[in-house]
């Protein structure tokens, strides 16, 4: 069975009055994971969780 890993983040309000939030992943979760800065990042929320989608910057130069 696989180990699980887990990273504790500090949401930011980004004063705009929006009801965004800005996350700061850690630079070693982004080298572990393969993401880099300029990705998109979709985070979606239901009964059973939260999930995180990628749409890596070099998907849209490709398309």
């Amino acid at each position: 069975m696989a180990t699980s890993e887990s990273w504790r983040v500090v949401c930011q309000d980004p004063g705009d009055g929006s009801g965004d939030v800005i996350v700061e992943l850690p630079p070693a979760l982004l080298e572990k994971l393969g993401w880099a800065v300029g990705d998109d990042l979709v985070i979606e929320g239901d009964k059973e969780g939260i999930s995180l989608k990628l749409k890596p910057r070099s998907a849209d130069a490709a398309s």
